[in-house]
């Protein structure tokens, strides 16, 4: 995607131009060579902005686009053609990399509908079924969803049951169970039960289909705070045409010759040129993009960068964020005095869920294979939706229930460690040997070992704690929060509640930068001032959606990129300054006095590398140590 754009590839046509224009003026080739070279740099990077200008000029206004161009063009008419060659680079790559970021965008947008079948098994009156497409389906009608499908509309289910799994709405890391009664939503995979959704909204109002919009009207939002740099921009390049103009019109008035009124205003126009401006921004940021990347943390924009050092507060989503995302037995409890041990207990359930696709069973399965366990064989597997399963190990009737059944088997010493397992916000599953209970197993969504540290290192970067933002329910949300001593914890969010609760951090006054992975994260990592996502395993929307994202999935990434982050907004700040102060001093000896043509173009080109060369110590390793190192 990223060569198919037009704008990128005239924008690398142009840097190749540049580079053999370089390579030809240093080795010493003729002048003519080494123009030609450069000149064909201006119209292949410049034709676009330049057009784009005139387009402008046509509405009566004047971009900074265009003043590049004219500067580029008036740097050439005086000889310095490699100052106007490189102007020409830095915008046509400008223009590229925001063209490339809003094209992501919108794909990222069209593609989320690809969550939501296409057709739908629409059910008649009769019980007869069709196919229908599923943006034609209506409140009140009946579908059919199969096993394995996904369900099509946002409805209630009217009939069957079934595990569902919703992680990509609620962010929830295990199926839910439902039966009748029970709300789902479009998108979500259905398991291995046959379920009769009744629709209760139609398709441009789903789930689903809202997250999409909110995205959309988030990014909007985004793009509206650029309007008072565009305003700047425009006071900003009326105030060089005219200021140019001048130099070049009063001396001529006063009497002076053609040759030294233009050379004046060509001078003027070469030291207010903002080269020097736009490279005391852009190489610290783009500097401190590559040091990151080169740790794991893929930073989209130069702009992104600067807010990341911006941020107050950071929230965080919970599972696949400070979790692994995935269940993992943390605790195997035998009835004490019961039929077996800890051991032969996984054995058995791991024996028993060896034929379950169940993300709880393939946890258990695993648990027993990494404690080096051959499996028995099983016969007999049964899988009761909301129940459990049921299969014949080693002539045991061996079941692997929900926490429902220590209820049923009456024994108080199963609802105890049952009990126990809930309130440090684990899933619990009973085992029972011919309908006997012997023992429980814990699972959970492991904590990230990084996590806690990562936490404290946020806290310490910003001034502020993170604050968890979850679609998960209360008591593992809580359970999560306190190993990672967290004590701001909102959960049970869906996706509008999470970009209502960003929305309320702002309206508090604080900018904020959100971590998040999934699909139910996309629209509040738009709405957030600056948005994560976690890159492992995190949904095409939530990436596209993020202004950078951590590739390696490793927390601890984060503050770091944060502090490094600040560095380089502090070193932009100090270009600035080098960069106004020469323009100033440039200026108003040319107004003033006399300036010399090869000492203007030495004061600003110094003043270029000089910030350019600043900005460029970001790219050492030590920055990223630094940065990384834990404030005690």
């Amino acid at each position: 995607m990223f060569w198919s754009l037009t704008e990128v590839r005239w924008a690398a046509g142009a840097l190749a131009l540049f580079v053999l224009g370089g390579i030809a003026q240093v080795s010493g080739a003729p002048a003519p060579a080494y123009w030609a070279l450069y000149l064909a740099c201006f119209a292949v990077g410049g034709w676009e902005p330049a057009w784009s200008g005139i387009q402008a000029l046509r509405e009566k206004t004047l971009d900074v686009d265009l003043l590049m161009i004219v500067a580029a063009i008036g740097a050439a008419a005086i000889g310095q053609v490699f100052d106007g060659a490189l102007l020409i680079v830095i915008f046509a790559t400008s223009g590229a990399l925001e063209a490339f970021a809003t094209r992501r965008t919108e794909d990222a947008v069209r593609g989320l509908t690809d969550l939501a079948p296409e057709q739908a098994s629409l059910l008649a009156g009769d019980g007869s079924e069709r196919l229908v497409g599923a943006e034609d389906l209506e409140t009140g009608n009946r579908v059919l969803v199969r096993p394995g499908e996904r369900i099509p509309a946002d409805g209630r289910v009217a009939d069957g049951a079934s595990e569902v799994d919703q992680a990509s709405i609620t962010g929830e890391p295990l199926p839910v169970d439902k039966r009748a009664g029970d709300e789902v939503f479009a998108g979500s995979g259905n398991g291995t039960g046959v379920l009769t959704v009744e629709v209760t909204r139609p398709a441009r109002d789903s789930v689903v289909a809202r997250i999409a919009t909110m995205v959309e009207e988030a990014s909007a939002t985004k793009a509206r705070t650029q309007l008072f740099i565009e305003e700047v921009e425009q006071r900003y390049s009326v105030g060089v045409v005219v200021a140019t103009l001048a130099i070049f019109a009063i001396p001529l008035l006063m009497g002076d010759d053609l040759q030294s009124a233009l050379l004046r205003a060509m001078t003027f126009m070469i030291v207010a040129s903002p080269c020097a401006v736009v490279l005391a921004t852009m190489p610290p940021l783009l500097s401190a993009i590559a040091n990151a990347s080169r740790h794991g943390v893929l930073v989209k924009s130069a702009v992104v960068m600067e807010r990341l050092g911006a941020a107050t507060v950071v929230a965080l989503d919970k599972t696949g964020t400070l979790t692994s995302g995935a269940p993992t037995v943390v605790a195997v409890r035998p009835l004490p005095g019961g039929a077996c041990g800890e051991e032969d207990l996984l054995a058995l359930a791991a024996a028993a869920e060896a034929p379950s696709e169940h993300p709880i069973g393939r946890a258990i399965v695993a648990a027993a294979r990494d404690r080096g366990m051959d499996l028995l064989p099983a016969s007999n597997f049964r899988a009761q939706v909301g129940r459990g399963i049921t299969a014949t190990v080693a002539n045991w009737t061996v079941t692997v229930g929900s926490p429902e059944s220590a209820t049923l088997s009456g024994d108080p010493a199963i609802t105890a460690m049952v009990e126990g397992e809930q309130t440090q916000g684990h899933t619990a599953v009973v085992v029972s040997l011919d309908n006997r209970p012997v023992g429980v197993l814990a699972l959970t969504d492991r904590v990230r070992p990084e996590s806690a540290a990562a936490v404290r290192m946020l806290a310490d970067a910003t001034g502020a704690e993170p604050v968890l933002l979850t679609g998960d329910n209360r008591r593992a949300a809580d359970a999560l929060a306190a190993s990672v001593r967290l004590t701001d914890v909102r959960a049970g969010l869906l996706p509008q509640d999470k970009v209502t609760a960003v929305q309320g951090l702002q309206a508090d006054g604080q900018r904020v930068l959100l971590v998040g992975d999934g699909v139910n994260d996309a629209p509040a990592l738009a709405a957030a001032d600056v948005g994560v996502a976690m890159g492992g395993i995190g949904s095409d929307l939530a990436l596209s959606s993020a202004d950078a994202v951590i590739v390696r999935d490793d927390l601890s990434a984060l503050p770091a990129v944060v502090r490094l982050s600040r560095r380089a907004r502090r070193l932009v700040v100090l270009n600035l300054i080098i960069a106004a102060t020469v323009i100033a001093v440039l200026v108003t000896w040319d107004l003033v006095g006399n300036l010399p043509l090869p000492l203007g173009v030495a004061g600003h080109e110094g003043s270029t590398i000089l910030v350019a060369l600043n900005g460029l110590r970001l790219l050492r390793r030590a920055e990223w140590t630094a940065a990384g190192r834990v404030i005690r």
